[in-house]
């Protein structure tokens, strides 16, 4: 088993909003605030999700993303940085890929890839074949990695596909996230039989979604994987919901359990090796 392992961090995501949690990071400088907080602890990895400035409600807009890339790079240039082009909220290829062409200083080291459409608990993620695959090839154009986001047994299938296609090069990037109401359930089972489809050279972080974050993270820890943890998957810090978690608490909680393991996240530099970016 590798002692070492991406710790991939979700501060802000589409959903939590400040009338939920307080602690949810909203404007770009609260966002670069709880990254820089956490990288010290060993976050290797960040998953953004942009805002808009005024409302609250989730951008595609590059100059946000641009604002929050570039005051994370001011304190620290070797933590990898990723931009979500979700189909949750926006399902034109030019709004999606936006922040993909991001340049220089403010390029993006990866981009997320959800490989199928599926259903959340109250909304639909559309992401069509024309989509993923022009997605993963303006990535491939301007050498951004694909940040594989995968719920579900099919869309591990997809990722092959679009391999053999030559659109997505290794070493290959997953983030399993399990739990989600219509996809694949929280457990043990489940997860392996994920881990056991993966291509060879796969890099992998799991995740939770709520109450099941915790303990995906802890399984994938025990698997010889990486965690994806944070206030987008979660906002609570107990599974009887009596208190509201920080970014702060749940990294925390994850090194201290990755210490008791005997595993340890990837230094900034070593993640970007591993990763090829």
């Amino acid at each position: 088993m590798n002692h070492q392992f991406i710790l991939n961090f979700s501060p802000t995501g589409l959903i939590p909003t400040k009338e939920v949690t307080a602690e949810v990071p909203i404007r770009p400088a609260e966002i670069v605030e709880q990254v820089l907080e956490v990288a010290d602890l060993g976050v290797n990895m960040v998953h953004l999700h942009a805002r808009e400035i005024d409302t609250g409600q989730p951008t595609y807009k590059k100059e946000i993303y641009a604002e929050i890339i570039h005051g994370i790079r001011q304190k620290n240039k070797d933590l990898v940085l990723g931009v979500s082009t979700s189909g949750r909220h926006f399902f034109e290829f030019e709004k999606r890929s936006e922040a993909l062409g991001l340049e220089g200083s403010l390029k993006p080291d990866l981009g997320s890839l959800t490989l199928s459409s599926l259903n959340f608990n109250k909304q639909a993620s559309i992401n069509s074949p024309e989509m993923i695959q022009g997605l993963a090839r303006k990535m491939l154009e301007n050498k951004i990695k694909p940040e594989m986001e995968v719920f579900d047994l099919g869309m591990i299938n997809y990722a092959k596909y679009l391999i053999r296609k030559g659109l997505i090069k290794p070493p290959y990037y997953f983030n399993l996230i399990l739990g989600n109401i219509a996809c694949a359930q929280a457990d043990m089972l489940s997860l392996g039989l994920m881990i056991r489809e993966l291509p060879e050279g796969s890099i992998w972080s799991v995740g939770g979604v709520g109450s099941s974050q915790l303990t995906m993270n802890a399984m994938s820890l025990v698997s010889g994987g990486g965690v994806r943890v944070g206030l987008e998957d979660n906002i609570w810090y107990d599974e009887a919901r009596t208190r509201l978690a920080t970014n702060r608490d749940l990294v925390q909680r994850i090194v201290t359990i990755a210490k008791a393991l005997d595993r340890s996240p990837y230094s900034h530099k070593e993640a970007r090796e591993v990763l090829g970016v």
